[in-house]
């Protein structure tokens, strides 16, 4: 069985060649390429991307793509802000995410990822099929170009995603697995998950992290450097191989400066011997 790929998350930025740099000489071959501000999908930022990934030799696997308006990471303002849900906002979304998608394409890139937000659990919601509608519209949107729409786990049950899909109906989905994110949310045990979502797993997030304080429930867990939060990567790696995934494991760390770099540093040596 061949060796899963180890990357690392990087920015679009305003210099496509640093970020591939960044991930050349941290020795990786992979990367996702995160984007929030969509004025940087430019067809100019699509070609810098693709001379780069082949200069440094990066594969790209997904374009990490953000949208406009607000979006507060906790559980009281997020329902409102995150993602497709919030209908004040999902016109502009749904936008915002096919140039998304066209970026990726331009780039030959043959994904996008995003936060769909908190997905209602009760399908008879009213918010529910609405939001599914609209993500039915970037998916097809995607596969109109030949790309596949990733979901990130976080703010949904594992079950309610894979019910989400199947409503959704289109046959270019699959889910990026961040791990911790299950946990800082307070929706499974990634390890646990996979039962549910593990053939649908196309990419991982390398990220580690705590279930939320039972003092503070309005607050999500902590983000932790990997090998100091609770996911079980020794566990979680061989499980995912299990249901045939051969992506990246791309270590995600959402903190800046040096220490950034001590922890990437860290987990790929924690990872390797996983891979």
């Amino acid at each position: 069985m061949s060796k899963l790929k180890l990357g690392v998350l990087v920015s679009l930025g305003h210099d496509p060649e640093i970020e591939l740099k960044k991930v050349r000489d941290l020795g990786l071959g992979s990367c996702q390429i995160a984007c929030w501000d969509g004025k940087l999908f430019t067809d100019e930022n699509a070609r810098k991307v693709t001379a780069a990934a082949e200069k440094y030799d990066v594969e790209v696997t997904t374009i990490w793509t953000g949208y406009s308006g607000p979006a507060t990471w906790n559980f009281t303002e997020g329902p409102a802000t995150i993602g497709m849900v919030p209908p004040e906002y999902r016109t502009q979304r749904t936008a915002d995410l096919k140039k998304g998608a066209d970026f990726a394409k331009a780039c030959g890139v043959p994904s996008i990822t995003t936060h769909a937000g908190f997905i209602p659990e009760n399908p008879n919601d009213p918010l529910y099929k609405p939001t599914i509608a609209a993500l039915r519209e970037v998916a097809q949107h995607c596969k109109i170009l030949g790309i596949e729409f990733w979901f990130e786990t976080g703010q949904e049950t594992p079950i309610t995603l894979r019910r989400a899909m199947k409503d959704i109906g289109t046959d270019n989905l699959g889910i990026n697995l961040d791990p911790a994110n299950l946990l800082m949310y307070g929706k499974a045990n990634p390890v646990d998950a996979l039962d549910i979502i593990g053939p649908f797993v196309k990419g991982v997030h390398a990220k580690d992290g705590e279930y939320p304080c039972g003092d503070d429930p309005d607050r999500l867990g902590g983000e932790k450097a990997l090998g100091e939060g609770s996911v079980n990567f020794p566990l979680l790696v061989p499980k995912l191989k299990s249901f045939g995934f051969t992506g990246a494991l791309t270590i995600e760390r959402e903190i800046g400066g040096d220490q950034q770099i001590v922890d990437i540093k860290r987990a790929m040596g924690i990872l390797e011997p996983l891979c």
